[in-house]
């Protein structure tokens, strides 16, 4: 699993808003696929799809997951994969394979996946309507 500039480029942000301040261009179109948690911007597949290409993955699989860990309990994950695994669910987003496995997929219900690249830094942003309370640095939640 490759995770170096998807991992580098996370911004996690447990509120359910809109753009928020500092955002540079319009709001990004979502798309999302029925019976799959989580939709994603084009704005967040365009930055996939570079990565993949610079990284040479561009017939892997976007893994989005949640793991345990960071100080509010829960952290999101991104990585790529060869393949899915025999329980994940599978999805494509303006080209991009994504998949996630069933624990995850609890925690994702709803999360959009987004790409910032605002005044305050460039990331790909959660907008998890599942987080109760997320850390100070907004790199975990609680759900």
């Amino acid at each position: 699993m490759s995770e170096s500039n998807l991992e580098n480029n996370a911004v996690n942000n447990t509120e359910n808003s809109a753009a928020t301040a500092g955002d540079s261009g319009p709001v990004s179109k979502s798309a999302s696929v029925p019976g799959f948690p989580i939709t994603m911007t084009e704005k967040a597949a365009v930055q996939v799809k570079i990565i993949q290409e610079r990284e040479h993955t561009v017939e892997k699989f976007l893994r989005v997951s949640v793991v345990g860990g960071g100080c509010s309990g829960l952290s999101y994950k991104l990585g790529f994969e060869d393949a899915p695994g025999p329980k994940d669910k599978v999805a494509v987003f303006f080209g991009i394979n994504v998949l996630a496995d069933p624990k995850s997929m609890l925690f994702l219900k709803g999360t959009e996946l987004d790409f910032t690249d605002g005044l305050e830094g460039q990331g790909f942003v959660f907008q998890n309507p599942n987080a109760q309370q997320s850390c100070g640095c907004g790199s975990s939640f609680s759900a």
